[in-house]
């Protein structure tokens, strides 16, 4: 009889796992991004490997631009640069004017690492895009930076670790242009309160799943006027920074 029982139960244990294993592949079936070995497909929803997949592109410039092209992104490939042992990227691309699926980026020269562009891309159709909508009704046809390349240290110090900026693995967001003639900006409108504020903290939250860091007014005064969006392997402090 225990012998019986046993079998039993472990006949139950395996219908349960067996069970549990066929809903999480009908779950995922139609959401590859959200498995770790599947390859990256921008133009999917955000999913749970996602971030982690654009940040692992740091090393595969090829695949990059691929997966760029695969997501009906137009782009230009920017020329290598190198300034010193710390300073440079060859993997730099900018959205083409007009490219399918991009908004504009004023100044319109904005040139970015791909992983970067990448997550631009996800971030604008994902995150963006969708928080405009909810709060204002409209679309965002514009975004302020206040740049990418910068041969520089974190803050400008003249020690310490060099920034992501040095690199062109980070860009700084400073406003959003809206189709409606609005105009947010994270130095006006953070500490508003209101519908531009929620919006602002609705992207940069939404971007932290895209970005290996992402800093706010709400880290520190240097942030006060911009969202600083990296895509390192690590981030300047640390995997998945986000305040």
């Amino acid at each position: 009889m225990r012998a019986i029982r046993q079998t039993i139960l472990v006949m139950l244990a395996f219908a349960l796992l067996l069970g549990g294993v066929l809903i999480i592949v009908a779950l995922v079936r139609d959401r590859p991004q959200d498995l770790p070995w599947t390859r990256l497909d921008l133009s999917q929803k955000v999913g749970a490997f996602t971030g982690r997949k654009i940040a692992g592109l740091t090393d595969d410039f090829a695949e990059c631009r691929a997966l760029l092209r695969a997501a009906g992104v137009a782009y230009t490939v920017l020329p290598p640069v190198r300034s010193g042992e710390q300073c440079g990227y060859a993997d730099g691309v900018r959205f083409a004017p007009g490219g399918s699926r991009t908004i504009g980026f004023s100044p319109a020269n904005l040139g970015t690492s791909c992983p970067v562009a990448a997550a631009l891309a996800v971030w604008e159709w994902n995150v963006v895009q969708p928080a405009a909508q909810k709060h204002f009704g409209a679309q965002v046809v514009g975004i302020e930076h206040l740049g990418s390349y910068s041969c520089r240290r974190i803050y400008g110090r003249s020690s310490g670790d060099w920034s992501e900026h040095a690199t062109a693995d980070a860009v700084d967001v400073a406003a959003f242009r809206l189709s409606n003639g609005t105009r947010v900006s994270v130095l006006v409108d953070w500490s508003k309160g209101g519908e531009k504020a929620k919006f602002l903290r609705e992207v940069r939250t939404g971007g932290c799943r895209l970005f290996s860091t992402v800093l706010s007014p709400d880290y520190n005064a240097a942030h006060r006027d911009h969202l600083h969006l990296d895509e390192a392997a690590r981030g300047e402090m640390g995997w998945r920074t986000c305040r």
